[in-house]
């Protein structure tokens, strides 16, 4: 008799994983973050509710396994195509630094770099899919503070630090004054950006990300 080959339970819960983050992303992109469910989620996933809850303990842990997963194949795809381009005589793309997180490109031009982050940051938020999860985590993190501080822990603080490097880096070229503190200064870049972005005040375009560089390089360069 031929010999049967067990099946693969490390591939079976890859699958069953993927399946449950795309279930996850799907509903709250269209029906919103309170009306999710975790059986809805198992529903849509085609697995056992036991399923989810043996792996994440609430619906909030589920979303942000599933966006974090997203962001990680996003940043991937985004980091191929910004190394093709620079292959080809563009400026240099963002780099990866960690688990999906994207780091800056350090061109010895700090506007130029900056003006590269946001730029894919705009595109980012403007992108359906992941602007409907972003901003469902964004409003449950408002009135939920334990979501709210994971959010931060999980995706922000990583890419905050990212800025925090460039800056410090810019400052030991003598690029951005000694007494700026990174940690600040990276505000006046992403809190306009995300100003506009969650009041949808205006259009977040890649020319309003421009104006904010050139805005807040001109305050943080050294005074003559």
């Amino acid at each position: 008799m031929a010999s049967t080959k067990a099946p693969d339970s490390s591939r079976r819960s890859d699958r069953s994983r993927r399946a449950i983050h795309d279930a996850a992303l799907a509903l709250v992109a269209e029906v919103g973050y309170r009306r999710t469910t975790i059986e809805g989620i198992a529903a849509r996933a085609g697995v056992g509710k036991q399923t989810i809850y043996r792996w994440w303990p609430s619906k909030a842990a589920v979303l942000m396994d599933a966006f974090l997963d997203l962001a990680g194949r996003t940043a991937e795809e985004a980091g191929e195509g910004a190394d093709e381009g620079a292959a080809e005589g563009g400026r240099a793309g963002a780099a990866r630094s960690g688990e999906g997180v994207t780091g800056f490109p350090d061109t010895g031009d700090l506007a130029a770099d900056l003006k590269a982050v946001l730029r894919a940051t705009v595109d980012e938020l403007n992108d359906p899919v992941l602007e409907a999860v972003t901003r469902a985590l964004t409003a449950e993190g408002i009135v939920d503070a334990k979501v709210g501080a994971e959010f931060v822990h999980q995706l922000l603080d990583p890419q905050l630090a990212l800025y925090v490097t460039r800056l410090r880096a810019a400052q030991e070229a003598g690029h951005v004054r000694a007494d700026v503190d990174p940690r600040t200064a990276l505000e006046l870049l992403i809190g306009p950006l995300m100003h506009r972005w969650l009041l949808r005040t205006l259009p977040l375009t890649h020319a309003y990300a421009d104006a904010i560089v050139d805005y807040a390089v001109g305050g943080l360069a050294p005074r003559s």
